[in-house]
């Protein structure tokens, strides 16, 4: 069984930062990508970032282009979403997302993300 073990969400002031993780125990070769979708409240969950594994691609949305970075520490399977200038709209339930090279697809449990005005 695919293990996803997030950690760093929080409460924080609107233009604060945090840092997310996401650390697996899958074996690097065997993944594609990982990333973080979110979900706010009354809302369906959408695409954050990822990272594909061997180029290190990177993907963001929209709306955190320029505040949030997405890199990864191949050496221990651990994916990272730097999330600086925070707005109360970024407040949702932050998920750690595997694919691996057979393109099935892992959740994390998620970690929750609030941030006040």
């Amino acid at each position: 069984q695919v293990q996803l073990v997030e950690s760093g969400g929080g409460l924080v002031q609107a233009g604060g930062s945090l840092r997310l993780s996401c650390s697996t125990s899958m074996p690097g070769f065997a993944i594609r990508a990982m990333g973080w979708h979110r979900q706010a409240p009354g809302k369906e969950r959408e695409l954050v970032a990822f990272i594909t594994t061997v180029h290190r691609t990177t993907t963001l949305a929209d709306s955190v282009k320029g505040r949030f970075t997405i890199y990864r520490d191949n050496a221990n399977n651990t994916v990272y979403l730097q999330m600086n200038s925070l707005k109360p709209e970024d407040t949702a339930v932050y998920y750690c997302k595997l694919r691996n090279q057979a393109d099935y697809e892992f959740w994390g449990q998620g970690t929750q993300v609030t941030v006040s005005s």
